[in-house]
């Protein structure tokens, strides 16, 4: 008699940065005999993300958890509810044998509709500090996966586990070749690659152009800007290629990076320490997030991953930051070389499989 197939419900949504963690697993869950199953928001970035890979796709209702005032904090509850109301449904017909949640607000409803149904859950913290979904999450969580050393101390002892993120096994990949010819880059001066975010990143985008004519005589640079970001007045500089977003691509202008500037998600930093690729972090500035990205590069930067360029001093210091990045890149590569945060997939899914393991006793 063939082996029953396990089943698991990912979630996790609102950014590509809730997204692209899970469609890393994919392809391992698929390995070990998962039967895969997808609960995000009706419209949200996620669902277009893993329709694509062919995963089974299921959109509630979600809202917004927000700390400040907002008309809309008196409709969004009752959204959640419906969402709530939704997962569970679902959840009882489906009976998963474990749920993974990547964060965002669309994992509330569903972590809590499956703790409910005494279905085990672990979850994933990618930044320093959880954020709030997260922490309403985590009272219903049996593990609780983080990135960051620094973040076991605000998580339960028993529940709490370092593993880093999973990294979409594609961005090991690449050829250094095929991002040159992406680019049109025909010489061998190093390559300076620009990440804004899924979004662009305006200051970072700035910065970068209004320097063009100090970085190119020393560097290639390969500029990812964030959709209708592109400066249409720079198509033709030599050197100096623009992206409004990549996908496939991706693997082979990290081959080809030699350093980058990056923005200080928590996906995106973990990226370059799996890849190894000495970088500068610019974190959004605390008036405009919740701090999160700061915390990121802090502790990247204190273990010797990173270095930090806030991002309001970004404009006067890029040149020289990115020249003495280039020139200390070893020191850089070795230390991320000894990082115990890059190993995150085989830890997971030993994770989940213990919780599988756990519930069928």
């Amino acid at each position: 008699m063939p082996e029953r197939r396990k089943k698991i419900v990912l979630t996790g949504g609102g950014t590509a940065g809730h997204v692209t963690p899970n469609i890393a697993l994919l392809p391992y869950l698929q390995k070990a005999n998962y039967e895969i199953y997808y609960i995000g928001s009706l419209n949200g970035i996620e669902k277009k993300l893993i329709e694509e890979y062919g995963i089974p796709y299921l959109g509630i209702e979600t809202g917004k958890l927000r700390r400040y005032f907002d008309p809309k904090n008196f409709t969004d509850p009752l959204r959640v509810i419906r969402g709530y109301g939704e997962a569970r449904k679902f959840l009882k017909g489906y009976r998963p044998d474990v749920v993974f949640s990547k964060g965002g607000y669309v994992s509330v409803p569903v972590v809590r509709a499956a703790h409910a149904l005494h279905i085990p859950c672990v979850i994933h913290e990618s930044d320093m500090t959880p954020g709030l979904a997260n922490k309403l999450c985590a009272p219903c969580a049996d593990k609780i996966c983080c990135n960051f050393p620094e973040t076991l101390s605000s998580l339960p002892s028993s529940k709490a586990v370092l593993t880093g993120t999973p990294i979409r096994g594609e961005l090991f990949q690449g050829n250094k070749e095929e991002g040159k010819k992406l680019c049109g880059f025909t010489d061998d001066k190093p390559v300076l690659m620009v990440i804004g975010g899924s979004l662009g990143a305006a200051s970072v985008n700035e910065a970068v152009r209004d320097n063009l004519a100090k970085l190119l005589p020393d560097f290639n640079i390969a500029h990812i800007c964030g959709k209708d970001k592109m400066d249409n007045l720079k198509l033709t500089i030599a050197g100096y290629k623009q992206f409004e977003y990549v996908r496939g691509e991706l693997k082979h202008l990290f081959a080809m990076a030699d350093i980058v500037l990056s923005r200080a998600g928590a996906n995106a930093i973990c990226e370059l320490l799996a890849l190894k690729k000495p970088n500068i972090l610019v974190p959004l500035p605390s008036s405009s997030s919740r701090g999160d990205q700061l915390l990121n590069a802090r502790s990247f930067e204190a273990q010797g991953y990173s270095v930090m360029v806030e991002d309001d001093a970004l404009p006067d210091v890029i040149v020289e930051s990115v020249q003495k990045l280039y020139f200390e890149r070893q020191l850089y590569i070795d230390a991320m070389g000894k990082s115990n945060q890059i190993n995150a997939i085989p830890v997971i899914m030993e994770l989940l499989e213990e919780e599988v393991k756990k519930a069928a006793r």
